[in-house]
């Protein structure tokens, strides 16, 4: 049973591939400049491109198919191909968007002071959001494959050519660990917008390696970054407190090994 489904399963994946063509283009803004890594999505075949650096995509698809182009601060754009033959020059509008104000924390080192301070200053934050403007939808992030899904899918018939070759390329495996690295420094941003780095540097950590020991942080006490999802500093600056000691006696005794070398 499970060779006659592989067998169907490259055999509507051959069909597949001599059927399509490459459609490409080049994603640009309102005056002509190059957006890059924009997402293109192949509503007709479900077929998933990011423009490179500049600016140009190549995807798989048929004359009549629908192609949607989605970038964080931009509209949404869709484009009918015609000619596949025929580079498609695509422009994106951006969205206009209000400027969210930062403001840098200076630390005392007294963490009990600090901890209140930093408590009201994310009680005037939430209620902030509470009465303003609707947080922006998350940037788009095209779904990795999962093997499960897309075997369960040959099974009944319905096969899913793009996710099959993302798991055999190698593609999903890549966006999953992409994702997960993203996701730790946008974490790792978020706290350094707010704690100034004279803080960290009285502590003993030189300037060049807070993101380091906030990442090192990360896997010591992995709830810091639920507080960071919670808009909670103060419970985040209290939980690093913890760390630092452990992360300040690393760099002792890697100094000194490197002393002795």
């Amino acid at each position: 049973m499970i060779r006659k489904i592989f067998h169907l399963f490259f055999f509507f994946l051959t069909l597949h591939l001599f059927g399509q063509q490459k459609i490409s283009g080049k994603t640009l803004s309102e005056n002509d400049m190059v957006v890059t890594w924009v997402l293109v999505v192949n509503i007709s075949n479900d077929q998933k491109v990011y423009s490179n650096s500049s600016g140009e995509f190549s995807i798989e698809g048929s004359e009549n198919d629908e192609l949607r182009f989605i970038k964080k601060g931009y509209e949404r754009t869709s484009r009918k191909v015609s000619d596949v033959k025929s580079a498609m020059n695509v422009v994106l509008v951006r969205i206009p968007e209000e400027i969210e104000e930062v403001e840098i924390i200076s630390t005392t080192g007294d963490l009990s002071k600090d901890s209140k301070r930093l408590s009201k200053i994310d009680k005037k934050d939430q209620l902030q959001k509470a009465i303003g403007l609707p947080k922006p939808p998350e940037k788009p992030r095209e779904v990795p494959a999962e093997v499960k899904k897309v075997l369960l899918g040959a099974a009944f018939g319905s096969l899913d050519v793009q996710g099959t070759y993302d798991l055999i390329s190698g593609k999903a495996r890549r966006q999953k660990r992409w994702y997960k690295y993203e996701d730790v420094q946008l974490d790792i941003t978020w706290i350094r917008k707010r704690i100034d780095d004279e803080y960290f540097v009285k502590e003993g950590i030189p300037a060049e390696r807070i993101s380091e020991f906030l990442e090192f942080s990360f896997t010591i006490k992995p709830e810091i970054r639920k507080y960071v999802k919670a808009n909670n500093i103060s419970r985040v600056m209290f939980t690093l407190e913890s760390v630092l000691p452990i992360y300040v006696d690393r760099l002792k005794k890697s100094d000194n090994n490197i002393k002795q070398k």
